[in-house]
């Protein structure tokens, strides 16, 4: 019986994080055992925000490197640059008559960048959305996991489904978010405003590529306070995201033990954050170097993409045979 079939993007720009990780990465690795899977390196959608394209190459490529350190296994899943597969553009330029400017508009992540970047307003950044959608429905995936933030999209993306079905007869499956059933962890940042950012308050994210003595002077700058003065006290939202932080990477013996001598209370927070520290070291230490040495294999990466770009395109060429029949675009 054919697997079910699963597709996300990640856009290479920044480094990858332990939000990434806890947040994405984890459950795409239990996803490639049970799902047909595409991942993809959002090259494209990277330009909506003019990065400098000098660095691009060897950013798609560390990203690639950082998912197989992370536990992807090429054999198993589909790993390739956006922009090798031409015909997601195809379906991104049929998918535009389908889209209306009114609700492009209203798309909340379009207003965010409109107020970021007043000065570079284009017609990517209003597309966005229907991008996104050819990059799911090229393969016609069931499911796709995202967080919050992409929920409106993936509605968008259903739409588009739609009013396509409804048009020219059914091709599409409506696309589902999916993580296993669960909420999509959100890793808070080590000064407890907001969580890990790719770009975003740099010295309170914890990166794949850090190395271990930036880690242990990361988490040793984490903010605190100076403890519970009475038993039982209620936790800061703070040192809660400490607590969070550890209980991702520490065994639970040493959590626990910290959460008791909270209560006690008789905690030392640079006691915690020393363990703390020490344990994402360990954590983190094993991933950055399988990156570098992969990221160091310029042949292994380059016949990767060559293959990832041809099974996608496999799957994606089929797609648009069938799009352009549907839509009565085929004329011989």
């Amino acid at each position: 019986m054919a697997k079910e079939i699963v597709v996300s993007g990640i856009r290479p720009t920044g480094f990858l994080h332990l939000g990434n990780y806890f947040g994405a990465m984890r459950n795409y690795v239990r996803m490639q055992e049970e799902y047909e899977c595409y991942f993809f390196v959002a090259d494209w959608h990277s330009l909506t925000t003019h990065p400098d394209t000098k660095e691009l190459r060897n950013s798609v490529l560390r990203v690639l490197a950082e998912n197989i350190a992370a536990g992807l296994d090429p054999e198993k899943v589909c790993l390739y640059a956006q922009s090798d597969v031409p015909e997601i553009a195809e379906l991104f330029l049929l998918l535009n008559m389908l889209a209306y400017k009114g609700e492009l508009e209203k798309t909340t992540t379009f207003k965010d960048k409109v107020r970021l970047q007043p000065d570079n307003v284009n017609a990517g950044l209003l597309t966005y959305p229907v991008l996104m959608s050819a990059d799911i429905l090229i393969h016609r995936a069931k499911y796709v996991p995202v967080g919050k933030d992409q929920e409106q999209h993936l509605e968008m993306a259903r739409n588009f489904a739609q009013r396509f079905n409804h048009r020219y007869g059914e091709l599409f499956p409506e696309p589902q978010a999916f993580n296993f059933g669960n909420q999509l962890l959100k890793v808070p940042s080590l000064d407890g405003a907001g969580k890990m950012s790719k770009s975003e308050n740099q010295y309170a994210t914890l990166y794949l590529a850090d190395d271990d003595d930036l880690i242990r002077k990361k988490v040793m700058k984490a903010k605190t306070d100076s403890g519970p003065t009475e038993p039982n006290s209620s936790m800061p939202d703070y040192i809660q995201n400490l607590f969070q932080l550890m209980s991702l990477v520490s065994e639970d013996s040493t959590t626990q033990k910290f959460r008791e001598d909270f209560d006690k209370p008789s905690i030392r927070y640079g006691d915690m954050k020393k363990q703390l520290a020490e344990d994402m070291v360990k954590f983190i230490a094993p991933i950055r170097e399988k990156a570098n040495a992969i990221r160091q294999d310029e042949s292994f990466l380059s016949k990767l993409m060559k293959e990832g770009a041809e099974r996608s395109r496999e799957s994606a060429s089929k797609t648009i045979e069938l799009t352009r029949k549907a839509i009565g675009l085929k004329y011989f």
